[in-house]
């Protein structure tokens, strides 16, 4: 009752004749209104009827109250439309309920120029359910709506009123009838509307967050939703128009221009030619169309491919000619499966999935993106034939060796069509190759039970080799620089351990050595018996000691000492960080500590794989089980046995 009385207090408030005490109450309704609760009482008071005889009124605003945001009309417009939309979201009304009036003047403050921006996104928003939630509303919307009206809102600096643009115009292409998808269709394919979409939204200065990211996607795959009809359409063997793109396909590939012979060639050499470009069925190669998908849509390709890029076009069907017939990479064949493999990989003729943000930002930089996409791909696709040494038996695994490339290039997200050729320079046969390698070794195989028991084994063999390297270095010593504060030429000292791994010897040279220096030329020496502990970086005397040093980044992370006894130290400073690392960890391994450097971690995980993948060789694609296999039950007797006493 107190929830009752409190919602019929603030609809009365809506209505009152104080501008103050309107704003205020719209204010509180527009906080309220995403309570379902609350909800459910306001829409049972008529309170979305109020509201919408509110926006439909029109009297208190002016066309100038609607740009400045501090106007009271103003904010009162942007409360009241938050409102309605919250509350018309729970369900509860049917948005077939409004009426022309209210759509008018909603559509009103998209179409007015420089109206408030809080108004115009809640607009924008408005005008979307509309479109998505009733069948008659799209009609009335469209009549109103174009998208040429919206790209203008494309063009702003504000990325939340470009994302409701895109989704308004996302949802005018979804709801379209079948009579006006043609319409629609022509509309999205407007290098203006894409060229803007590059230029102010993509390449536009701030980062696109995740609702935009899933607008872009959603307008890229009813983009790609334009091809399913010719996807679908097989071809009919009997149609001249269709078989003459054929014809085309053929003298463009072996007559040039014009047929020199003046007269038609015979049968049997279409035949042969038919052959030579790659399709199936050589007699008649139409029938290789009628399969759905890619239907229609793989003629297309390849006609775009053989009339824009005709030197690429010849190059594929000649270079194939001119190899072994078993090494022959059919140019008719590969043309359909790429472009059944490119309708899958781009979902085309499948809904959007809510909450996917996976558009592409180079389908945006090109009217043919589609064409262009499998001219590349086709490319690709010759190219791997040949690392691959391919023959007809191998064509399945062709195409899905180039079904990874592609994926793999695509989830780079190239900016443009040059990028991704690029992308796809690098993904090379063998480079896929070694991917497969390294990520079957950090599969969930190599997390299981065995395989880490195996590593924890495999381990301390490991560390041991990388300890004796370590101490093997020391044997042969390191040059060191003198630090010192007067400008004078430069002096070294030098370090080395003794073979049996009991002494540091040390001491000065007059210039940098060559090769190893002999135990005889370094006077002093360090027990290793003696040696306390071994410190870096700041821990060190000199680093104490020296003011300036201490602000030199590079020098801090090369310093380690030697602490010993009594209350002596030996001061290094490694030449680079692999002498650092070695040296650190070469001194640990001497005091019987764990080898902590970089150097170290990266050694021990390169030397364990390798170790893992010889001892795992001859278990390529077995499965290895979790667990071991149960022991057999205990035979009931033991006759079997042999008794050799």
């Amino acid at each position: 009752t107190d929830q009752k009385h409190g919602t019929r207090q603030l609809l009365d408030r809506i209505q009152s004749h104080g501008i103050d005490a309107r704003l205020e109450a719209l204010k509180e309704l527009a906080k309220l209104s995403a309570d379902p609760t609350f909800a459910t009482e306001f829409i049972n008071m008529e309170g979305i009827g109020t509201l919408a005889r509110l926006v439909e009124s029109g009297t208190h605003e002016s066309h100038y109250g609607l740009v400045q945001t501090d106007k009271p009309c103003c904010r009162m417009l942007a409360f009241t439309l938050t409102a309605f939309l919250e509350l018309m979201d729970h369900g509860i009304v049917s948005w077939d309920l409004i009426s022309l009036s209210f759509i008018k003047q909603i559509a009103g403050y998209v179409n007015q120029p420089m109206v408030d921006v809080s108004i115009l996104q809640r607009s924008l928003a408005i005008l979307e359910s509309m479109v998505l939630n009733s069948h008659s509303l799209y009609h009335r919307v469209a009549q109103d709506i174009t998208v040429g009206q919206l790209i203008g809102h494309l063009q702003v600096s504000n990325q939340e009123i470009q994302t409701y643009a895109i989704a308004l115009i996302n949802a005018l292409f979804l709801k379209a009838p079948e009579d006006r998808r043609q319409e629609m269709a022509s509309t999205l394919a407007q290098k203006h509307l894409r060229s803007i979409i590059l230029n102010h939204v993509i390449r536009g200065n701030r980062p696109i967050k995740a609702e935009m990211a899933h607008q872009l996607y959603v307008l890229q795959v009813l983009t790609f939703n334009l091809l399913e009809e010719r996807m679908m359409t097989k071809m009919d063997p009997s149609d001249q128009a269709q078989r003459d793109i054929i014809f085309e396909l053929r003298r463009i590939a072996f007559d040039g221009e014009n047929d020199p012979s003046g007269t038609e060639k015979r049968k049997a050499m279409y035949t042969k030619d038919y052959k030579m470009l790659g399709f199936t069925n050589h007699v008649n190669p139409a029938m290789d169309f009628t399969q759905t998908p890619p239907g229609m849509l793989a003629l297309d390709n390849m006609l775009y491919l053989a009339k824009l890029h005709q030197d690429t076009y010849i190059r594929i069907v000649l270079e194939n000619s001119s190899r072994e017939d078993k090494h022959e990479c059919p140019f008719g064949r590969c043309a359909i499966e790429l472009t059944r493999m490119l309708c899958e990989i781009l979902q085309v003729g499948e809904l959007p999935n809510e909450g996917c943000n996976d558009y592409h930002p180079m389908f945006f930089t090109h009217d043919r993106a589609w064409e262009e996409f499998f001219c590349v791909c086709i490319q690709l696709l010759n190219k791997t034939w040949k690392e691959m040494r391919a023959t007809a038996e191998d064509f399945n695994k062709v195409m899905q060796v180039v079904r990874e490339q592609i994926t793999r290039a695509l989830a780079m997200k190239p900016s443009s069509l040059d990028h991704l050729k690029g992308k796809l320079r690098g993904l090379s046969y063998s480079e896929i190759l070694r991917l497969r390698q390294s990520e079957r070794m950090s599969q969930d195989d190599f997390q299981s039970p065995p395989i880490i028991e195996l590593r924890e084994r495999i381990q301390p063999e490991i560390l041991e080799l990388i300890k004796q390297q370590r101490l093997n270095r020391l044997c042969e010593g390191s040059c060191f620089r003198k630090l010192g504060n007067r400008r004078r030429q430069e002096k070294f000292w030098f370090c080395r351990l003794s073979l049996n791994h009991k002494v540091l010897h040390y001491g000065d040279l007059d210039e940098s050595p060559q090769g190893e220096v002999p135990l005889e030329l370094l006077t002093d020496k360090i027990p290793v018996s003696d040696i306390k502990s071994v410190v870096t970086g700041k821990d060190c005397p000199h680093m104490k000691e020296k003011s300036a040093l201490k602000q030199n980044k590079e020098v801090l992370e090369l310093a380690f000492s030697v602490l010993y006894d009594p209350d002596e130290n030996l001061n290094f400073v490694a030449p680079n960080k692999y002498e650092y690392c070695v040296w650190t960890d070469g001194l640990c391994a001497l005091l019987g500590r764990e080898m902590g450097s970089d150097l170290t971690r990266s050694d021990l995980d390169t030397l364990i794989s390798m170790e893992m993948k010889l001892r795992l060789l001859d278990l390529e694609n077995i499965a290895i089980p979790e667990a071991p296999p149960p022991v057999p039950k205990e035979p009931s007797t033991y006759n079997f046995t042999y008794n050799y006493g």
